[in-house]
């Protein structure tokens, strides 16, 4: 779409309310509402249609624009006219009949909406080449069991995948819905909620109005809170942010009982309208000094902050968190760690496991040969 290069910033407000509201937007396919993901210079784009496929074409990728509504199955191209299929753009296939897709290793981002309320859609592998999944890419896909996720953490929008079996399934088996170190969905969880540091990044929206929720601590994993986290989640008193950097719009609009927030010394930035609607008086302690926080960027007149009793300590140090496969606790994950837990699975006494724990890579307090096999996975990508 020509249009989706140039989203009005009022728009893109507009759009961010009515995904915090939880509300989808028309599921027609005329002017967006939204700013797409994509970074690319804004450039004038060929149109055109290949097989199923609508299609804009500029001078280095291609976007899916439209898929025929009819179709029951499709395989995007990986090349246009000699440029890579880069993007699957907003609404693309959404309300279509597709019951399977292939998505090739090009494709970098698939925009808002794409493939949301395609209720004959089963299953859908996501290539390692994505970088970007938009606001409730494949929301209400009804069938929606299974689906192949890269090995990477990539950049999670809200709900992406609300009101699916998938969804369902994981909520059901656990409070936290967690994918290759990113959390997706804590929409079930209730009290106090202390994050494992395996966490690397929080989708945007990921507790949205969740009112079960009394405190959350953030590791130090975290760097930046993304757009609508805690969204109107009435019930937080306490926020614990030991590591980020970044603090994004709305994050913590609506929570009305927030009295207890504690940031790092390593904060810069803090939205504009981070606290829109919060209207308790807190005590904000900042892990740093006076002189470090005036430096943080903020907005000047925000009543949250301007009504907050503010604490600043500056010997507070960030608690050691577990490293993942560090069995020797050294400091470090490597190959001396693998070689180590294969002695102990194969019963050598002289294998001394200082932190068996770290090892643990299912989850389920048992170190076996499923631990194993993860373990050298995450050996090869390091």
């Amino acid at each position: 779409m020509k249009n989706s290069k140039k989203a009005l910033k009022a728009a893109a407000f507009i759009a961010a309310v009515t995904l915090t509201a939880g509300i989808s937007l028309p599921a027609q396919r005329g002017p967006i509402s939204v700013s797409p993901l994509s970074a690319y210079a804004e450039e004038a784009g060929t149109e055109g249609k290949t097989g199923v496929f609508s299609y804009t074409k500029y001078s280095d990728h291609a976007v899916i624009e439209h898929c025929d509504m009819s179709a029951e199955s499709a395989e995007i191209p990986e090349s246009i006219d000699g440029v890579p299929v880069t993007e699957i753009g907003i609404y693309a296939f959404q309300m279509s009949s597709i019951k399977s897709v292939t998505i090739p290793d090009t494709v970098k981002e698939i925009g808002h909406w794409a493939f949301a309320n395609c209720d004959g859609l089963t299953s859908v592998t996501i290539p390692d080449s994505v970088e970007k999944v938009g606001i409730r890419a494949f929301e209400n896909c009804k069938s929606l069991k299974t689906i192949e996720f890269p090995d990477h953490i990539i950049e999670w929008n809200a709900k992406v995948f609300e009101g699916t079996p998938w969804i369902a399934a994981q909520r059901e088996a656990s409070p936290l819905v967690v994918v290759n170190g990113a959390l997706l969905d804590g929409d079930k969880c209730k009290g106090d909620v202390n994050l494992s540091p395996d966490i690397k990044y929080i989708a945007s929206g990921a507790f949205q109005r969740n009112m079960d929720i009394t405190s959350v601590v953030v590791p130090s994993s975290v760097t930046v809170l993304r757009d609508n986290v805690f969204f109107y989640c009435t019930s937080l008193t306490s926020i614990e942010l030991n590591g980020v950097t970044e603090i994004g719009s709305m994050a913590m609009d609506g929570c009305t009982k927030l009295t207890d927030l504690k940031l790092s010394g390593k904060l810069t930035k803090i939205d504009d309208m981070a606290f829109s609607d919060t209207t308790s008086q807190a005590t904000i302690t900042f892990y740093g000094s006076k002189e470090k926080w005036d430096k943080v960027t903020k907005p000047e007149d925000d009543p949250f902050l301007k009504n907050a009793k503010m604490v600043f300590d500056e010997s507070h140090a960030d608690p050691v968190e577990e490293l993942a496969g560090d069995l020797n606790s050294d400091g470090e994950f490597n190959v001396s760690d693998l070689v180590l837990v294969q002695k102990w699975l194969l019963g050598d006494k002289s294998a001394e496991l200082k932190n068996w724990k770290a090892a643990d890579y299912t989850k389920d307090e048992i170190l076996d040969i499923f631990d194993l096999v993860l373990m050298r996975k995450a050996i090869i990508q390091k």
